[in-house]
């Protein structure tokens, strides 16, 4: 079960990059069928080819796979998961809900979840792997919806004096108790776009956001 994706860079063209995409995908395909825990680095060997060798040279460990499956995903899902949805004659709640329509549709992924719960289950265990996705996975999109916002509050199409402070606002409205609710499988706490719209009202209101 390949993780939901939005988008896909370049083939890889030379033999290491290939290689590095096969033991991902192997450990990829792994974790998702039978769980991160119970997946072996040999049996991701068995799967990719290759050897156990170059497994450790290209990612050090299992938690280094774990590691460069959610880069990737970050990669391919967040190629303009705002920027995209944009266009020169849309407006910018549009922009936003557009952006809360891909949130949507990440969420519904059962692959993303699990992903995602491997990911918290490992930070768990281990503080610095935490930190380091926390970096890694949420402060580049937040550093994204910061730029989103400060180029708004310039241009004098919506009232930001803090764009940072705004997209952390932001994401935690759209994106905070439903990753609660999926993280722990709770299906009807999902909010849908016209609920979310909603919650969003005093956001637009405050911001002077049309």
């Amino acid at each position: 079960m390949a993780l939901c994706r939005t988008g896909r860079p370049s083939e890889p063209s030379s033999p290491r990059e290939r290689r590095h995409e096969a033991i991902l995908d192997a450990a990829e395909a792994l974790f998702m069928e039978q769980g991160y825990d119970r997946t072996s680095l040999a049996e991701i060997v068995r799967r990719s080819g290759g050897s156990l060798a170059t497994l450790y040279e290209l990612f050090g460990n299992k938690q280094g796979l774990l590691h460069a499956i959610a880069i990737r995903w970050r990669d391919e899902t967040m190629q303009g998961r705002v920027n995209q949805v944009s266009a020169p004659d849309t407006s910018v709640v549009e922009i936003l809900m557009g952006f809360v329509r891909r949130e949507i549709e990440l969420w519904q992924s059962p692959s993303t979840v699990a992903l995602l719960r491997m990911l918290v289950s490992e930070g768990l265990r281990d503080r610095d792997f935490a930190l380091q996705t926390y970096r890694d996975l949420h402060l580049p999109f937040i550093a994204e919806l910061t730029e989103l916002f400060a180029g708004w509050g310039k241009a004098g199409v919506a009232a930001i004096d803090d764009p940072e402070a705004t997209a952390h606002l932001f994401l935690s409205i759209v994106s905070g108790d439903t990753m609660l609710s999926r993280l722990l499988g709770v299906e009807d706490g999902i909010p849908d776009e016209t609920q979310i719209r909603w919650r969003l009202q005093p956001f637009f209101h405050h911001f002077q956001i049309a």
